[in-house]
């Protein structure tokens, strides 16, 4: 199986995650299980079908953030020399062209992205458009919008 990039803030908040469901909200579901057993007959027992249905949720989460950390390839930029190159990880400012408008991006893993924190997918339409541009290139990328041009004027590895 393909190694999925992610970075390394990516995977220490999922690793927080993970710590976070199995070692406080796992046992306090195995304890309201337990207290729900106790009011008496399972079957029309509301609060054990919601405690197990939790539960259930719960394992699933677990298991897909182990399955995502264990498939990861961490990308630290910090520890590589700044060449100007735009690549996985890395903090992009560009100037839209037409409207003089900055903005900046961080390229980041799939299950990273949020647009509203400007971190985006690496298979996104605009970091594809970036992975491999230098500082100071001129770039067209095709946005929702249409095609628009941009410059790269600043790339950080932070």
């Amino acid at each position: 199986m393909n190694k999925v990039p992610m970075t390394l803030v990516g995977a220490e908040q999922l690793r927080k995650e993970l710590d976070m469901l199995k070692f406080e909200k796992r046992p306090q579901i195995t304890d309201a299980i337990g207290t729900a057993r106790e009011l008496g007959d399972l079957k029309e027992n509301a609060e054990y079908h919601a405690a197990r249905e939790e539960q259930g949720i719960c394992e699933a989460r677990i298991r897909d953030i182990e399955g995502k950390l264990s498939n990861a390839q961490i990308i630290d930029v910090t520890k590589m020399e700044n060449t100007g190159r735009v690549i996985f990880g890395t903090t992009v400012t560009i100037l839209n062209l037409d409207t003089d408008e900055e903005v900046t991006y961080r390229i980041v893993g799939e299950d990273e992205a949020n647009i509203k924190e400007n971190l985006i997918s690496v298979s996104s339409p605009i970091a594809r458009g970036l992975i491999g541009k230098n500082l100071d290139d001129e770039v067209t990328i095709n946005t929702p919008g249409g095609q628009t041009d941009f410059e790269i004027i600043a790339v950080k590895y932070i």
